[in-house]
């Protein structure tokens, strides 16, 4: 059922002519939530539930603060909102207070009262707007706040999340690129408007946001699997364990450190103990360490269901194949590399049981590749197997196929006058 906020309560006495004037904002600002589907909203939510410092990337006036408040009110934490561009480096480092006698005591650092609020009251939202627009010296003294929780001599309790918003630099009043250093501590999300969403929200009903529901089931096995897929993929591609762009602006972005792959651990386990959707686990994968190692991490997270190449080699009939295309086809290239790796006549025909099985319950085309490799793979003392015959004809299609289109190449390439 949706949820209603209680419209607030006048002020101006009785009789006041800003009376139905309050009355008239009152009712605009009654509006109830929903649940409803939406991915990015899942996304910062499992970003905060697994206390990661979230930064929402955005055009001016798309609704960024007020999905935070929104966000706040839903999960029943007091919103603390700091302007960062208006603020000094002390404000976030601490004012330096001096004691009785500075030689023994030294000179503690005095936090801000928002800083003061938040400890007292032990939980939070701590809203870091304005990001963009904040100099190279206050986002220096944001460093230690964003990872390490700190604002002077007070340290911020385990309840207290982070979550800032920034416009692009082009759409910034006055904006600075992130330094490289504050923006590896964040998870980058590019927060959109929805056209549906937007129009219901405006006729009163807005999405609800909630925490992820995490199965106590699949804690353990989510951290295993987790980390077989981060350092699976570090194993293979080591030089993507830390690569800080070349450009300014892609450097105030996500990109590969240890830290942000760390993240990507933590991301990882909290989205598959919640069973959240691949399209939210691309959002927040592609925001702690870019797109192009983000799109590399999910493909390897296909590939870690598939099975065994020597269980395809032992059961060739009884493997269970993938129907997309992509990940038969890195069964397929699998079995023929063990092949490869381990020649043996037995392994051999049982390679070339898989590729046809894979031929008549498919799409045959996928089977080219691998059976013209396993081919090439033949010792002189191994028969042929009689399966083979029944890919004859897929091999030499295709074959006349590519030929086909090798030839219309050049012939579409050159001009009409060329031709005669």
């Amino acid at each position: 059922m949706p949820t209603r906020t209680p419209a607030p309560v006048t002020t101006s006495s009785p009789g006041s002519p800003l009376d139905v004037a309050g009355e008239l904002l009152a009712l605009l600002r009654d509006t109830t939530t929903e649940p409803r589907p939406d991915t990015q909203l899942e996304a910062l939510t499992l970003a905060v539930a697994a206390d990661l410092p979230v930064l929402l990337w955005g055009e001016p006036g798309i609704g960024k603060t007020a999905a935070l408040t929104q966000l706040a009110e839903s999960l029943d934490l007091p919103l603390t909102t700091v302007i960062a561009s208006v603020h000094e480096p002390s404000d976030f480092s601490g004012l330096p207070v001096v004691g009785d006698d500075p030689a023994v005591h030294g000179v503690p650092m005095a936090p801000p009262d928002w800083a003061v609020q938040l400890v007292r009251a032990g939980r939070g939202l701590l809203f870091l707007d304005e990001l963009s627009t904040a100099p190279p010296a206050v986002q220096a003294a944001l460093l230690r706040l964003v990872l390490e929780r700190r604002v002077g001599a007070l340290r911020l309790p385990p309840g207290v999340r982070i979550v800032a918003a920034a416009n692009p630099r082009s759409s910034a009043a006055d904006g600075w690129e992130l330094s490289p250093p504050l923006a590896n501590r964040f998870v980058h999300l590019q927060w959109t408007h929805d056209h549906d969403v937007v129009v219901r929200g405006l006729g009163g009903t807005w999405p609800r946001a909630t925490l992820p529901r995490l199965d106590p089931g699949k804690v353990r096995e989510a951290v295993d699997f987790a980390r077989r897929a981060v350092c699976g993929l570090l194993s293979a591609r080591p030089t993507l364990v830390h690569r800080l762009p070349s450009g300014e602006a892609r450097r105030g972005g996500a990109w590969p450190s240890p830290r942000s792959w760390d993240m990507t651990l933590t991301l990882i386990a909290f989205a598959t103990a919640a069973g959240s959707s691949r399209e939210v686990l691309s959002l927040l994968v592609r925001g702690a360490v870019g797109d192009g190692p983000g799109l590399e991490l999910l493909a390897g997270l296909d590939r870690m269901d598939l099975p065994d190449p020597e269980a395809v080699l032992a059961d060739p009939m009884g493997v269970d194949l993938p129907e997309r295309g992509d990940l038969r086809q890195a069964v397929l290239d699998g079995a023929v590399d063990a092949v490869r790796k381990r020649p043996d006549k037995s392994r051999w025909d049982a390679a070339w049981t898989l590729l046809v099985r894979a031929a008549e319950t498919g799409a045959p085309d996928l089977v080219v590749v691998p059976a013209t490799t396993l081919a090439s793979l033949r010792q002189g003392d191994w028969d042929v197997p009689a399966t083979i015959e029944r890919l004859a004809g897929v091999v030499t299609l295709s074959r006349r196929a590519d030929r086909a289109a090798a030839r219309s190449v050049p012939t579409a390439s050159v001009p009409a006058g060329a031709r005669r």
